[in-house]
């Protein structure tokens, strides 16, 4: 809390209202999806933290934490956009979550005409991407099982399976292995389909001299992880091997120059770069790379347009792909921490082609 006040007095704001569960979670260890009603922490620096809660959420007794915000209760019959009014200063500026739905937000403004609204996710979102070291366990944790579990669908995949089973097995591995489950749609592309960077798992037959793509992540005590090999169904060829190369050697570049105080966009043209000279620039179509944490993309990305520096605690992937329409595609990915003197990769599954099948 005390890192979000000192976020608004950058951003000159005393008074925010948070309304993404994953903060609230972040602030108070207080879990909840309010669906469609009202959920929602008011931050001031006049005052100690309010939480506007429905009725039935399930939140804890001052006894059981006594940390607890101040708490005020609405039920589904009272106006609850009308207490948050009541309890906030009118006039002057309000900083507001990005997420928060605009059947709140406006209702809001309607009741404090004096008041100017300003998105003020920043405050949150820049010291959530900063991970503490209880996080960085986490996520290594997470991790860990990603690795443990790509090499078990690895082994598993064969020709003749479709893309739906193996995405299955993925994620019941997960849940034996004790994750709450995938942290995004599992992603398993045969052949053509890999060419496709968020292809969902379809009834396509996996044959002989096909690329496999694996995208898998899963989530653990609330953290994420993400990672992506690319293998192949028989012997490649001579260009799938060359490609294949091409980017795990965009991606151990990329890795190779983090450290604090580098540019998030110098790690994206360092790969983009590799990819250009070799004669694949125009299909490598994407950035390289997202900030993770809580959800699977967290505000932060690792792009041309970034403007933002390599900080320690800081997790991020670097996943660059070559994606050729109508034959085949590979990507490689990590998840990458941001240590005191360099990096520390975060996914130990060897990156060099395989035949699997």
């Amino acid at each position: 809390m005390e890192r979000v006040l000192n976020e608004m007095k950058k951003h000159n704001l005393n008074q925010i209202l948070v309304s993404d569960p994953a903060s609230i979670w972040y602030l108070t260890g207080i879990a909840n999806e309010p669906y469609e009603r009202l959920w929602a922490l008011y931050i001031s620096d006049k005052c100690k933290p309010i939480l506007f809660a429905n009725r039935l959420f399930n939140i804890p007794s001052p006894e059981e934490k006594p940390d607890l915000p101040e708490v005020v209760w609405h039920t589904d019959s009272d106006d609850a956009v009308q207490m948050i009014a009541d309890r906030i200063e009118k006039t002057g500026t309000i900083g507001i979550d990005k997420t928060w739905p605009a059947g709140f937000l406006i209702p809001l403004m309607e009741k404090c005409p004096g008041l100017t609204p300003v998105l003020s996710s920043d405050c949150l979102d820049d010291c959530r991407a900063i991970k503490d070291s209880d996080e960085i366990q986490k996520m290594k944790e997470a991790s860990r099982i990603n690795d443990l579990v790509n090499r078990r669908a690895r082994d598993y995949v064969k020709i003749g399976m479709t893309e739906k089973e193996v995405a299955s097995f993925i994620d019941r591995e997960y849940v034996k292995e004790g994750a709450q489950g995938p942290s995004f749609t599992t992603i398993v592309s045969f052949g053509a389909n890999a060419a496709d960077p968020h292809h969902e798992p379809d009834d396509t037959v996996l044959k002989e001299g096909q690329c496999v793509l694996f995208d898998m992540g899963c989530k653990k005590d609330r953290y994420c992880s993400d990672m992506t090999r690319t293998f192949f169904a028989g012997q490649p060829t001579e260009e799938e091997a060359k490609v294949h190369d091409l980017v795990r050697f965009a991606n151990e570049k990329a890795e190779s120059l983090i450290r604090p105080g580098i540019r998030l966009s110098d790690l994206d043209k360092a790969a983009r770069d590799l990819i250009t000279e070799a004669g694949y620039g125009p299909y490598f179509n994407h950035r390289l790379g997202h900030f993770i944490g809580q959800t699977d993309h967290e505000k932060g990305d690792v792009s041309s347009a970034s403007d933002k520096v390599c900080q320690p605690g800081m997790i991020f992937s670097i996943e660059p792909g070559v994606y050729l329409p109508g034959r085949f595609g590979v990507r490689v990915e990590d998840l990458v921490l941001v240590t005191e003197d360099g990096c520390e990769v975060l996914n130990h599954e060897d990156k060099h082609w395989k035949v699997v099948g």
